[in-house]
């Protein structure tokens, strides 16, 4: 194995990645709509991303791996040393799709934080709003008494 089969394993990670970041925007769009019908659906699809990456980096370990042994390098060499170890133009392409990688894994933290926050936020919104049914408040009879609240039925907008 050499460099070349180790960057074709590196451009279809860099690929999932792109995705990955398309489907967390999309899910993220969702979330702050509100436009929850479609949202399960967002996150299967994160989902199928998350699964065909984890393939994509058992590839790239098991490629990485057969040429850091053709470099003499020990196992588990990062990028870095791959890329320094190669003859060029291969060293700058695997520098670069390091940078890629470090980029692309930045944003993606910062986009799934963001879902969660959001999340988060309207779980935190949707418990209080509940609570706020539990206590009902006194209200006053036709006499002019109070009236402690009564566990009476009430009426919920579909929207919550």
């Amino acid at each position: 194995m050499g460099a070349a089969e180790v960057s074709s394993v590196l451009w279809r990670e860099r690929e999932l990645l792109d995705m990955l970041q398309f489907k967390l925007e999309e899910e993220q769009a969702l979330l702050a709509t509100g436009r929850n019908r479609w949202l399960a659906r967002a996150t299967n699809e994160v989902e199928v991303v998350l699964e065909e990456l984890r393939k994509a980096e058992l590839m790239r370990a098991v490629q990485t791996e057969d040429l850091a042994r053709e470099l003499g390098l020990g196992p588990g060499a990062s990028l870095r040393a791959l890329a320094v170890s190669v003859p060029e133009p291969w060293g700058q392409i695997l520098m670069d799709h390091r940078k890629a990688f470090l980029a692309a894994t930045a944003e993606i933290q910062g986009l799934a934080q963001s879902n969660r926050d959001i999340l988060s936020s309207g779980y935190k919104s949707l418990c209080e709003t509940l609570v706020s049914f539990d206590s009902v408040p006194d209200t006053y009879t036709a006499a002019g008494t109070t009236a402690h609240g009564s566990g009476r039925a009430r009426l919920l907008d579909g929207a919550m």
